[in-house]
This record gives C-alpha cells, sequence and structure tokens, in this order.
C-alpha cells in the first residue's frame, strides 16, 4: 500500500505533466480561457479523490478526460451558463511568431468550433484532437458508438455549413487511432 507522501507526490508530477493539456482541451471546448480553467481544476479535483484507488496507471489520461467532458457537459446544462453568451473577439495577436495566415486560421476555426452544439464539438474534439475511436469516445461521453457516430457527421456537416468556403484549406486532420486518412472538414 502506497503511503499518503507517495501519493500526493505521484499527482503533483502527474499534474505537472498534464496541466496544460487539460486546459487546452478545456478551451477547445468551451472556448473561453477562465472557464477552461475552472474545468480543468474540477477534472484535477475528481482524480484527486480518486487517486488512492488507481490501479492502472495508464488510465489516468483516460480517467481526466472523462471527468472533463463530463463536467463540461454538465456545466452547458446550466440555466446561467445558457444565458451567458461571449461577444467579445479575441485580442490582437501582436508579435506572435507564427505566420499570419497559421493565426488566421486558428482564430476562424475557433470561432467555427464554438458554432457546434455542446455534445458535438466534445464529439469532434475527442475523434480528431485526442484521436480516440468510435468506442473510445463512446465510453468517454457513456453512450452508444451510433450515438458517436451520428454527433460526430452532425458536427462536421454544421463545420461545413459555419466556415462555408474557408473549408479546404483550413483543417485537415488524421482519422483515428492507426488511421492515416485524410479528412477534410
Amino acid at each position: 500500500m502506497r503511503s499518503d507522501d507517495e501519493d500526493r507526490r505521484e499527482f503533483s508530477e502527474y499534474f505537472a505533466a498534464r496541466r496544460d493539456m487539460v486546459r487546452r482541451s478545456a478551451y477547445l471546448m468551451c472556448g473561453d480561457w477562465h472557464w477552461a480553467d475552472d474545468l480543468a481544476q474540477a477534472a484535477f479535483i475528481r482524480l484527486a479523490s480518486a487517486w488512492h484507488r488507481v490501479r492502472d496507471p495508464q488510465a489516468l489520461d483516460a480517467f481526466v478526460r472523462t471527468c472533463l467532458v463530463r463536467s463540461y457537459l454538465a456545466e452547458t446544462r446550466r440555466v446561467w451558463r445558457r444565458r451567458e453568451r461571449m461577444v467579445a473577439d479575441p485580442p490582437e495577436l501582436a508579435g506572435v511568431d507564427d505566420d499570419a495566415e497559421s493565426v488566421t486560421r486558428r482564430v476562424v476555426f475557433a470561432r467555427a468550433l464554438r458554432e457546434v452544439p455542446p455534445r458535438q464539438r466534445v464529439t469532434l474534439i475527442c475523434r480528431y484532437y485526442h484521436e480516440l475511436d468510435v468506442a473510445e469516445t463512446a465510453a468517454v461521453l457513456g453512450c452508444s458508438e451510433g450515438t458517436v457516430k451520428s454527433q460526430t457527421a452532425r458536427g462536421l456537416a454544421t463545420l461545413r455549413r459555419v466556415l462555408g468556403d474557408a473549408v479546404p484549406p483550413l483543417v485537415s486532420v488524421t482519422g483515428g487511432k492507426g488511421m492515416s486518412q485524410e479528412t477534410t472538414i
């Protein structure tokens, strides 16, 4: 059995290694860095409370991802969250080393992603950002594989509609694990 000091040290190491990745995933879901911080914090608090029960260290990422997705979906169901609308444009990106075209593509895509309904957005993020297959995504969302397929198709259709003529040069992602097929959104 592990001691409390060992548990704290292991959790601290895991947190330091994964904090930024979890925060970026949360931002993709909600489009707001402050809300992303809250979601990441909720996921790590849930992990900390269950840390002593973790049997497979390889499952930590999946556990945190599931906590993050479920926290986000629960927040989108709150009445006050639905009334709140983000209207401010992102700040100017002066001094960024990226070329202007790639920054513009990311901003346009981020805005289009926010037009996708929350459940479909999370499905797209799990499938294409985290590169989970249909079964893994279904496990994270707690739904059937058919629901994942339909949510993915609807989310991609929404992105195509929102992006319009900007679609071909904007996004090219590889499919799930082990797939090299390119998909243009």
